[in-house]
C-alpha cells in the first residue's frame, strides 16, 4: 500500500497559483498513492471547492473530508477548511472527530480528525488524519491526549444490526499522519509513541523505524524562511507497531514547491 502525507495550504504553491490539479498531479507522481491524506483542504475560502475539484482529480478513488472549520461565506454560503482522504481501496466506516480547542488569548482556530477504515490488501486499516494547532503548545498537548484517547476508544462492535447501528469492522491497527506542528525533539512526538495502560498496540514513528541513524527529513520552512524558524519536521507519519514489520520505505520530497509543505510518501508490504 503507497501512502500520501501532505499539508497543500488549500492548494496554493510558493509562487501563488492556487491549483488542486497540481496537487493531485504532484501526488500521482511522487507516489502514485492507494491512499491520499491532505491536511488544509478549502471549500469556499478561495472561491472553489477543492474537494470536488480533487475528486475529478482522482477518478476510481473515494474521498471524504471533514471540515474542522465551519463558517459563515458570502451570499449565505459556507467556507470550510479541513482533511481529506482518497482511497483506491474500499472504505468502510468514516469518523470526523473534533480535537480540543481550549481558550486562549493567541490565535486558533478548531482542529479535527479524519479517520476512516480502508481495505488494504494485508487487512482492514484505520487511517486518521488530522492538523494539530500551530500556535498553541497547549492545545496541541491536548490534541495529542486525544488522538491518543481515540486509540484506545477504537472497538469492534459485537452486534450484527441494521441501519445506523450496522455492525462494521474498526480495527486496532491504524496509521495516523498529518501536520502536527511541532519539531521532532518535541516531548510530544515521544508522547505519541508512548505504551498504552489497556495494552492498545502503540504507535511507531515511521521514519524513525526505517531511518534509524538518520534525523527526520525537513517538511516545513524548506523554501520559505521567515517567523524565525528554520527548515523542520512537523509532519510525521505514526503506525501501530503490529503494522512496523510492513513498512517498506518513508521520503520526503524536499524539491517540491507546490505547496509551503514538502509531500510525505510511504509504503506498506
Amino acid at each position: 500500500m503507497r501512502l500520501i502525507s501532505w499539508n497543500v495550504q488549500w492548494c496554493e504553491g510558493l509562487d501563488g497559483i492556487v491549483d488542486p490539479a497540481r496537487i493531485a498531479h504532484e501526488a500521482r507522481r511522487i507516489a502514485d498513492p492507494d491512499v491520499a491524506c491532505f491536511q488544509e483542504v478549502s471549500i469556499g475560502f478561495h472561491g472553489d471547492n477543492q474537494v470536488e475539484s480533487l475528486k475529478r482529480e482522482f477518478p476510481g478513488y473515494t474521498l471524504v473530508f471533514a471540515s474542522a472549520v465551519d463558517v459563515p461565506g458570502p451570499g449565505g454560503a459556507r467556507r470550510r477548511f479541513g482533511n481529506l482522504i482518497a482511497s483506491r481501496f474500499p472504505v468502510g466506516r468514516v469518523q470526523r472527530h473534533a480535537l480540543p480547542w481550549p481558550k486562549s488569548s493567541r490565535p486558533s482556530m478548531p482542529r479535527c480528525a479524519l479517520e476512516a477504515v480502508v481495505q488494504a490488501p494485508f487487512g482492514p486499516l484505520r487511517i486518521i488524519t488530522t492538523h494539530l494547532e500551530y500556535f498553541s503548545s497547549r492545545h496541541r498537548a491536548a490534541q495529542v491526549e486525544r488522538l491518543r484517547e481515540l486509540h484506545v476508544e477504537s472497538h469492534e462492535q459485537a452486534a450484527e444490526e441494521e441501519g445506523a447501528f450496522l455492525a462494521l469492522p474498526n480495527p486496532k491497527s491504524a496509521l495516523v499522519c498529518g501536520d502536527f506542528n511541532l519539531p521532532p525533539e518535541d516531548p510530544l512526538r515521544q508522547r505519541m509513541l508512548q505504551a498504552f495502560v489497556d495494552g492498545s498496540p502503540k504507535f511507531v514513528d515511521a521514519w524513525e523505524a526505517l531511518h534509524p541513524a538518520e534525523p527526520h527529513a525537513h517538511t516545513f520552512r524548506v523554501h520559505e524562511q521567515g517567523g524565525g524558524q528554520a527548515p523542520h519536521c512537523c509532519d510525521y507519519v505514526f503506525v501501530t507497531q503490529d503494522l512496523a514489520p510492513r513498512l517498506r520505505s518513508i521520503s520526503v520530497d524536499g524539491a517540491n514547491r507546490a505547496s509551503d509543505h514538502q509531500p510525505v510518501s510511504l509504503e506498506l508490504g
